[in-house]
């Protein structure tokens, strides 16, 4: 003959708690079970380790040095602008922005009415606000001036 094991022999030193009913807080509101839920969620123990390996594989570009000529010849068209900047000539200028967070950066082009040739600090100011440092145009297209590329 088979003897069963009372319950509290089975469940150890909780069997006699085990068929208590839940505890239910007159003070504290249940949870709702949508929050409940969130409890379980993944833990991210390396929040934002995603986003240095994809900073990290973003490409950019290196700086091209000019030539000497190309050089002589990106001075000679500011020149020529500085001479006709009252009349806001539309351009176009191909130049180099440096990347903020690596090393390197990337090319752009922007086209619109040249405002102002700052010679102090080295720049060029569009008339929608846009500015590009001197050092780092690569080429310049305007009306005023022929294009020998």
């Amino acid at each position: 003959m088979i003897q069963h094991k009372g319950k509290r022999d089975v469940m150890g030193k909780y069997g006699d708690i085990i068929d208590l009913p839940h505890h239910v807080s007159n003070v504290h509101p249940q949870m709702p079970l949508e929050e409940r839920a969130a409890q379980f969620s993944p833990f991210a123990a390396l929040a934002g380790h995603g986003d240095a390996i994809r900073e990290t594989a973003r490409f950019t570009d290196a700086l091209v040095e000019l030539d000497e000529d190309r050089r002589e010849s990106l001075d000679e068209k500011l020149c020529i602008l500085q001479e006709h900047i009252r009349e806001q000539p539309q351009v176009t200028i191909t130049f180099f922005r440096p990347d903020a967070r690596k090393a390197g950066g990337a090319y752009e082009t922007v086209s619109g009415r040249l405002k102002k040739v700052d010679t102090y600090e080295r720049k060029l100011v569009m008339a929608d606000g846009i500015t590009v440092s001197m050092g780092y145009i690569i080429q310049m297209e305007c009306g005023l001036f022929w294009e020998e590329e």
